[in-house]
């Protein structure tokens, strides 16, 4: 009997000593997870800052440009508007013209 017990005293730190290393071997890989989320977490923090810069940085741009837009068309409209009256003004003129050719021509 004292075989046995010996035979399963072996056997019990075999277990043991078994189990010891698949949790050593899982701790390795738990310790090298959170090695990996923390150099992730490093990279979201930064990414998120520049993001936000990004976004401040376009935000401003678009504003900008729509200033831009909004001279455009506003000098677009003035454009026509003297196109306009340049083209009535000369209307007006060869009119004149034509009545001052035909006194001229009476007189």
């Amino acid at each position: 009997m004292s075989g046995s017990l010996s035979s399963y005293s072996n056997d019990l730190v075999g277990c043991l000593e078994d189990l010891r290393e698949k949790r050593d071997d899982l701790h390795r890989s738990v310790m090298r997870d959170e090695e990996e989320k923390a150099a992730i977490q490093k990279q979201l923090t930064v990414l998120t800052e520049r993001l936000g810069q990004i976004n401040s940085g376009l935000a401003q741009k678009i504003r900008t440009r729509d200033e831009f837009d909004a001279a455009i068309t506003e000098t677009e409209a003035a454009y026509m508007k003297i196109l306009d009256s340049s083209q009535t003004l000369l209307s007006v003129l060869k009119r004149e013209s034509a009545s001052l050719t035909k006194k001229k021509a009476g007189v």
